[in-house]
């Protein structure tokens, strides 16, 4: 899994891994966009480059096994990687692969993640990740999953 130095456009190795207790010192809502102490009942994911310590993005995932799906509560790249004058690309793509392959371990080919977006992210979610339109939620499954975690490398 890569993100991209947009400077050099040069690729960065990450890893996406449970996030510690630790971390929650250094994860402010004017960084991270959200308070991530509220999402401790669910499975809470930094990705980082391996080289460095500092997050680059986090992810809250929910899973539902009665619906055979993982749900991405909350996505968030840190506020120097949003925009355009931002550091890395591909964060939020890899984190949304990355809950794909989860929701595989999971449920095999049946597998779906679904997300709620922001109104004026659902459009952008949908041309850049294949997501399919479901009303309130979009969401991938089957080959829309799969393409991403190919295009990704997960």
């Amino acid at each position: 899994m890569e993100v991209l130095l947009l400077k050099t456009g040069e690729p960065k190795k990450i890893v996406v891994e449970k996030l510690e207790d630790s971390d929650f010192k250094n994860i402010t809502k004017s960084r991270y966009h959200f308070n991530w102490e509220e999402q401790k009942t669910n499975d809470i994911y930094k990705l980082r480059l391996i080289e460095s310590d500092e997050i680059l993005g986090l992810t809250s995932l929910k899973v539902h096994r009665d619906e055979l799906r993982i749900e991405i509560v909350l996505l968030a790249c840190s506020i120097e990687n949003m925009g355009k004058n931002k550091i890395y690309d591909r964060i939020a793509g890899n984190l949304i692969a990355f809950a794909c392959r989860e929701a595989i371990k999971l449920f095999g080919a049946d597998a779906c993640v679904s997300l709620m977006p922001k109104t004026e992210l659902k459009k952008y979610y949908m041309s850049q990740y294949g997501m399919l339109d479901a009303g309130r939620q979009i969401y991938v499954e089957s080959n829309s999953l799969f393409n991403l975690l190919k295009e990704y490398k997960v």
